[in-house]
């Protein structure tokens, strides 16, 4: 059995793959045909191009600001 090496895709291809992917109505896995790429090598890339960057703060909403928004909002008379 020979092993194929395992392809070596840039980083401009992998980005502008992912954002095709979040943007289009197609699934994902279409998208991955199209592009003649592994769904499951699409996915990877999703979570890792998709990820927050480390330079940018977090936000934690904890369940009582949920809790205290949705008191406010009960409040507001409707619209």
């Amino acid at each position: 059995m020979s092993k194929e090496k395992p392809k070596i895709y840039p980083p401009e291809f992998r980005e502008s793959s992912v954002k095709l992917a979040i943007e289009s109505d197609q699934s994902i896995a279409q998208t991955a045909k199209e592009l003649g790429i592994n769904p499951n090598t699409l996915h990877t890339w999703i979570s890792k191009y998709s990820k927050p960057s480390q330079s940018r703060p977090v936000v934690k909403r904890t369940d009582e600001h949920l809790y205290d928004e949705l008191k406010r909002l009960k409040k507001e008379p409707p619209q």
